[in-house]
């Protein structure tokens, strides 16, 4: 009778442990994929969420894939490869203006500046935006944000770009850098780490920032379609709250302590140029300290893609900005 009473408390045992086991199933991890247009030490609070564990805390695993474009990116989020995507706002008004039946949500912002620099390839003394002319001006991809920007500075700055300069527009994204370090080009428009490296080896100065020029903007945001909003909101709020937790880590922690963090994300570059270039990029603002995208930098945005004739139609903030997830986020 021992034996047999012994043999029941063991398979009530066992029956507890499946019950808890099973409970526990409710607490998984939810997988996130994420698709990033490019990958930028420009996008320091994302990296330091994966490493620093804020994603984990929120319980996500988050698959982060690189899509290298702005086009790319939209169609893996379009296409179902992508839960989320890091890419700039403008792609979210393209998409919206082809009438899509399920478009594209900017839900959290990452970076609120443009993120190029103007570099010269002799040293200038005094700089003032009028030596530009008369200059060859090797810019950015005709159609693309960056060369937007670069516009709009240009001509806020009383400069005509196809009057003004010698302006090149016809060099691939990837090959800007290369071309300049080649002689193409009196002043050139450059990404970090590039611009910092070019100051480092001799080839280039940056003399000024396009984006303190250019005024707050949602240069990159985080979007996903309206139909995962609606079916997700509770992973797409977890996934805002990991982000904000890491802009704050990335203001409050000193440079070095940030570059380490997210070294792993960038082996072709020295810990002391990502160290600049985190500082370079958060002295000026460029890292949003809130995920919430504010109605006057949407506007904004519109503004300048209409001055580079490259707006399909005006979009209402509403219509493709969700600010609700992330004003409760900042409210907690």
């Amino acid at each position: 009778m021992k034996s047999l009473k012994y043999c029941c408390l063991f398979l009530i045992f066992l029956a507890i442990a499946a019950f808890t086991t099973g409970c526990g199933s409710n607490d998984e991890t939810t997988e996130v994929r994420l698709a990033e247009v490019t990958r930028s030490i420009f996008y320091a609070p994302q990296y330091a969420a994966i490493t620093q564990g804020f994603f984990e805390e929120e319980g996500l695993d988050v698959e982060l894939t690189t899509t290298w474009g702005g086009d790319t990116t939209m169609t893996t989020l379009l296409s179902g490869g992508a839960d989320i995507a890091l890419v700039g706002a403008e792609t979210s008004i393209y998409v919206y203006a082809q009438e899509a039946s399920d478009p594209a949500i900017n839900f959290a912002q990452l970076t609120q500046t443009d993120g190029t620099f103007l570099v010269s390839r002799e040293p200038v003394e005094d700089f003032q935006w009028d030596d530009l002319k008369g200059s060859t001006f090797l810019g950015q991809r005709k159609g693309g944000m960056p060369q937007m920007v670069g516009e709009y500075v240009l001509k806020q700055n009383g400069i005509n770009p196809q009057q003004d300069l010698d302006l090149i527009q016809n060099i691939d994204f990837g090959n800007i850098a290369s071309a300049f370090a080649s002689g193409t080009g009196d002043y050139v428009q450059l990404f970090e780490p590039q611009a910092t490296v070019f100051e480092q080896e001799g080839i280039g100065h940056i003399i000024d920032s396009f984006g303190t020029q250019s005024g707050n903007v949602p240069y990159t945001v985080y979007m996903t379609k309206e139909s995962f909003l609606n079916k997700n909101e509770d992973t797409i709020e977890r996934f805002t709250r990991a982000i904000n937790k890491a802009q704050k880590w990335v203001q409050e922690q000193p440079a070095d302590v940030v570059a380490e963090a997210i070294e792993e994300f960038f082996d072709d570059t020295p810990l002391d140029v990502i160290e600049q270039v985190v500082v370079r990029y958060r002295d000026q603002g460029s890292y949003a300290e809130s995920p919430v995208l504010q109605e006057e930098a949407w506007y904004h945005l519109q503004g300048i893609m209409q001055e580079a004739g490259e707006l399909p139609m005006e979009v209402d903030y509403e219509d493709l900005v969700n600010t609700e997830i992330a004003e409760k986020i900042m409210n907690e």
